[in-house]
């Protein structure tokens, strides 16, 4: 299970020159299957002139990593992949890399595209600025007030963010936790509160 990961915070690019086509390459941090295709249809739109928009992505999907790549047009193999490989061995999540190709009027061979599409993914990722991003699950607890005792000592044991917390005839409580810490939180919650809790995960 994720708990954090690495993506960064801008986008980043980077342009490779072979025989005469240029790649141009753009690694943008995205959030969602739906945001990363309003950037892609954006790059596509700037460089409209282009031969080639070949691109992968690596994203997280709930607790899954979706990962994707297209070669645009180009042999099979010889864009995509080396663009998601790129990616990979960077270890980012929540990430879009598309190069664009300029055609310089000189095939390169499946082997000088492979080269160069990688080499401009990974030219434009060692551009970027990673950064770690924490993911947080929000758990609801209400419970009642004898076993506000319980109730706090789970929160302290485990390290849970308190989002908010009340109490009017009853107690109420907001917090955040890392995925892999929320089934042995709400394990601890019934257990001090002998099943009195009212727990609601909002994943």
């Amino acid at each position: 299970m994720i708990d954090s990961y690495r993506t960064f915070s801008a986008t980043a690019n980077a342009r490779v020159t072979r025989k005469k086509s240029r790649f141009l390459a753009d690694a943008i941090p995205v959030s969602s299957l739906e945001q990363a295709e309003q950037e892609l249809a954006a790059v596509r739109k700037r460089y409209h002139d282009a031969s080639h928009h070949c691109y992968a992505y690596r994203m997280l999907d709930g607790s899954n990593v979706l990962s994707y790549s297209d070669d645009a047009g180009e042999p099979s193999g010889s864009a995509g992949l080396p663009i998601l490989q790129q990616i990979e061995a960077a270890d980012l999540l929540n990430v879009l890399v598309v190069v664009t190709r300029y055609f310089g009027g000189t095939k390169l061979g499946v082997g000088g595209l492979v080269r160069a599409y990688g080499d401009a993914a990974q030219e434009a990722l060692d551009a970027a600025n990673v950064v770690e991003r924490r993911l947080s699950i929000e758990v609801s607890i209400k419970f009642p007030i004898e076993v506000n005792s319980g109730i706090m000592a789970a929160i302290h044991r485990h390290r849970a963010d308190v989002i908010e917390i009340g109490y009017e005839t009853s107690g109420h409580a907001r917090v955040g936790l890392p995925p892999s810490a929320v089934d042995s939180f709400c394990d601890a919650i019934v257990e001090a509160t002998s099943n009195r809790a009212r727990i609601e995960v909002v994943r």
